[in-house]
């Protein structure tokens, strides 16, 4: 045998060797108490490996040009989870919140504090807002003294009840239709006064830029109330509005919201409402009115 051969032998061997040697280091790591070797794969919950929405794709945005676009305004609307159609984003098994929240601390996208994306949050910044640091008086009753101690109050995902949607609606004049981009997302926060009990105020803990969120969307599964196995992803829910809101702001000259233009009201409520569901159906009417029959 030639020292070439003897060679390619030695490497072969080696090469084998320490494929041998994962193979055991693995078998261990899933090892039992019986010794036995754990197949994971053989205990599915479930009767067939789910894979479709792990293996979808995200389509581009069709290319656009600024002189095409005829006509656009600005909408922001909230999505309110504890609505009949907006369940799916409570499911406790995986709840949209702690979605966002897990895309959050990959560090894959970007964060930020405002809605026109120009202040960018730094993890630090993040977790302060997830993970509240609080120092409360307790009383210990054998030594009948008053002690502070400092606890960690993580964010819990039942807290947020709503989310609040950026969009960009637009016509089109290159392909004669009306269509909608969604810029950002924000879950709302609930600020609870702890001697009344009252709410004070709610707002955004952080916004995502939706066009960076649409990729890691596109990889979790949403629960279907009618079809367990039905391959609707985050993504397929946005861009097919698969939920249910209302309007809270239009783009306008001063800036105001729907809530501020009926502040003092006696129907307040009522009129937000009304006020909500016009810009709504004026929306849904502007393509249609551009068309004569």
């Amino acid at each position: 045998m030639t020292t070439k051969n003897l060679f390619f032998c030695f490497l072969l061997m080696i090469s084998s060797a320490s494929i041998f040697a994962q193979i055991e280091i693995e078998d261990k790591d899933n090892m039992t108490e019986s010794s036995e070797v754990f197949d994971q794969s053989q205990y599915l919950d479930d009767i067939v490996q789910r894979e479709l929405v792990e293996q979808g794709m995200v389509l581009e945005y069709e290319p656009i040009r600024e002189a095409d676009i005829a006509w656009e305004k600005k909408i922001w609307r909230v999505i309110d989870t504890r609505e009949k159609m907006n369940l799916p984003f409570r499911y406790p098994n995986e709840p949209f919140f702690n979605i966002l929240k897990g895309i959050a601390e990959t560090g894959d996208i970007s964060i930020f504090r405002d809605e026109q994306f120009t202040e960018p949050l730094t993890m630090e910044e993040v977790n302060s807002q997830l993970n509240k640091i609080d120092t409360v008086v307790t009383f210990d009753y054998d030594t009948y003294e008053e002690k502070i101690q400092i606890v960690e109050n993580i964010l819990n995902w039942e807290d947020i009840n709503q989310f609040r949607v950026k969009e960009m609606w637009f016509f089109d004049e290159e392909s004669s239709r009306m269509d909608v981009r969604i810029l950002g997302i924000a879950p709302i926060k609930d600020e609870i006064d702890p001697d009344t009990g009252e709410l004070k105020y709610s707002g955004p803990l952080f916004w995502l830029y939706y066009p960076e969120l649409r990729e890691p969307l596109a990889k979790v599964r949403v629960y279907n109330e009618n079809n367990d196995i039905a391959p609707m992803s985050w993504y397929d829910l946005f861009e097919q509005r698969f939920f249910s809101s209302y309007i809270t702001k239009r783009s306008n000259s001063l800036d105001l919201r729907i809530k501020d233009m009926y502040e003092g009201y006696e129907r307040a409520g009522i009129d937000r409402l009304l006020e909500s569901e016009k810009i709504k159906m004026e929306l849904f009417n502007f393509e249609h009115d551009l068309w004569t029959y």
